[in-house]
């Protein structure tokens, strides 16, 4: 356990303390909590970090703040009280043994969501945070008076860019600081592939608009001025090209940024397409946003008990996974249905029942699809048999890139996966390779001719990055850890 002096340092800091007195809030807006804070913090050393904090949270939940009579844009409610930051959230969920203690690039990260989450308060409104005190403008009439009156307001409060190798905790700190900030504010957290088919389907219905980017700005940031964005990866060309526009708009509306990537900023679709139109996006977000990488060489998501038999290497037998799938669905009839997804799209699934779905890997990874019908998918199951996952190769790289993307979806639904493969989650990925790792393994000199290259070997940067997180969530999905949250949160959504 650490040190009273270190809760107590954590937690003033975390808690804002002013002359006795701490930030809380009280339904849309910002209070000050106690004029006396004696007793708020023990000082008696046998006193644990958990117990103070504890001792805090009971003061706050005391029926100090009266709400009867308040308006609907007033309502108060107690657990936004008790939010103050990510730094005591952190510390409190280590005492009660919810999160493993970090490391020292955890609570460096810690320490920055906090700084924000502070800014954030000091400044809301400034941040024009508060929903209910937003203007009720529809993005299409805010843009037309715009028009007439031009406006740009930037935050006063920089966003922050998290970025770093797989399975340190990067969603696991972003949702933290999200959990802690008021319900009452303009905020979203989502899934950046989810974001960018929100943004292309808004995008189709503004056709005919002089500029219908910046209408679409409008309508995002009427509705959620902090925006969380889970997974930063840019792929697709479609998105490279817009997103510098999007985001100019974004910012100049006030809208603070919180992400988290694998990449770095200036690796941001690195080798892509036309990628001389995408560097202005990279200065942007350089701009509007703090970034910082999490160096930590842990993969938390490997510290799991891995391996309780839902992946099955078998190369050639699609009779064991249909076994598996008919004990899961049980006494329900499994048969060929139908999913709608957005823009009117609809994914012909071979197998459902009972939650669960069973498709041929081919029919999920070889086919046209992307993650519109991946998150169509699991709107409506939470579990997908998959049967066959081949080794990835050059010859198969789409399919790679379309398994990275399932896996993706999967993980943010904390959708259950069962599946036959022809080897190992490491060994699936063997041949995907970065230029960086191809010419280690493959360093061309006079003497070395192209007959010596291993010509089914994946030279791709993005597929090379993108593995590492997929053989990482692969390993967690597996785990009796990871299954026993899925069971819990179907448990929970049935009751």
């Amino acid at each position: 356990m650490r040190s009273v002096a270190r809760v107590l340092r954590l937690a003033r800091g975390a808690s804002r303390l002013r002359s006795g007195g701490v930030y809380g809030f009280q339904g849309n807006r910002k209070v000050w909590i106690f004029s006396n804070p004696t007793g708020l913090f023990s000082q008696n050393p046998d006193f644990c970090g958990y117990q103070s904090l504890h001792m805090f949270s009971r003061k706050l939940s005391i029926s100090t703040f009266a709400v009867s009579g308040s308006s609907s844009s007033e309502s108060a409610l107690v657990d936004d009280v008790r939010k103050v930051g990510p730094l005591m959230e952190y510390e409190r969920r280590i005492a009660l043994g919810e999160l493993t203690d970090g490391d020292s690039f955890q609570i460096d990260t810690l320490h920055l969501l906090q700084r924000l989450f502070e800014e954030l308060v000091e400044n809301e409104q400034s941040c024009q945070l508060d929903r209910y005190k937003a203007s009720e403008k529809s993005g299409r009439s805010r843009w037309l008076w715009s028009r007439f009156v031009p406006q740009s307001s930037y935050s006063p409060v920089k966003g922050l860019y998290l970025y770093g190798g797989v399975g340190t905790g990067k969603t696991m700190l972003m949702d933290l600081f999200y959990d802690q900030l008021p319900s009452n504010w303009r905020i979203k957290r989502i899934h950046f592939h989810d974001f960018m088919l929100n943004v292309h389907s808004r995008l189709q219905k503004h056709k005919g608009v002089a500029d219908p980017l910046e209408v679409v700005a409008g309508e995002i940031s009427d509705e959620s001025i902090l925006l969380c964005l889970d997974e930063f990866m840019v792929t697709d060309v479609a998105d490279a090209l817009i997103l510098n526009r999007l985001f100019s708009h974004l910012f100049s509306k006030g809208v603070v940024l919180v992400a988290t990537s694998n990449r770095a900023p200036d690796h941001l679709y690195e080798g892509g397409l036309q990628r001389d139109l995408f560097l202005p996006f990279i200065a942007t977000l350089k701009e509007r946003c703090v970034v910082h990488e999490i160096g930590s060489s842990t993969d938390y998501r490997k510290m799991t008990s891995a391996q309780q038999g839902f992946y099955f290497i078998e190369k050639d037998d699609s009779g064991l996974l249909r076994q598996k799938f008919y004990q899961l669905v049980g006494e329900e009839k499994a048969v060929p249905q139908v999913v709608e997804v957005v823009m009117g799209r609809t994914l012909q699934v071979p197998l459902g029942a009972n939650g669960c779905a069973y498709f041929p890997f081919e029919d999920l990874c070889d086919r046209p699809l992307g993650a519109a019908d991946y998150f169509g998918l699991f709107n409506k199951f939470h579990t997908l048999a998959l049967d066959g996952v081949p080794k990835f190769s050059l010859h198969n790289r789409t399919a790679a890139y379309r398994f990275v993307t399932l896996v993706d979806v999967m993980y943010e639904n904390k959708a259950r996966l069962m599946c036959t493969a022809e080897a190992s989650p490491v060994e699936l990925f063997e041949k995907i390779v970065t230029v960086a790792d191809a010419q280690k393994i493959s360093p061309r000199t006079s003497s070395r001719s192209l007959k010596s290259d291993d010509l089914d070997l994946c030279v791709d940067n993005e597929l090379g990055f993108a593995k590492d997180r997929t053989i990482s969530r692969l390993t967690e999905m597996n785990s009796r850890e990871y299954l026993e949250q899925h069971e819990a949160n179907h448990q929970e959504k049935t009751s």
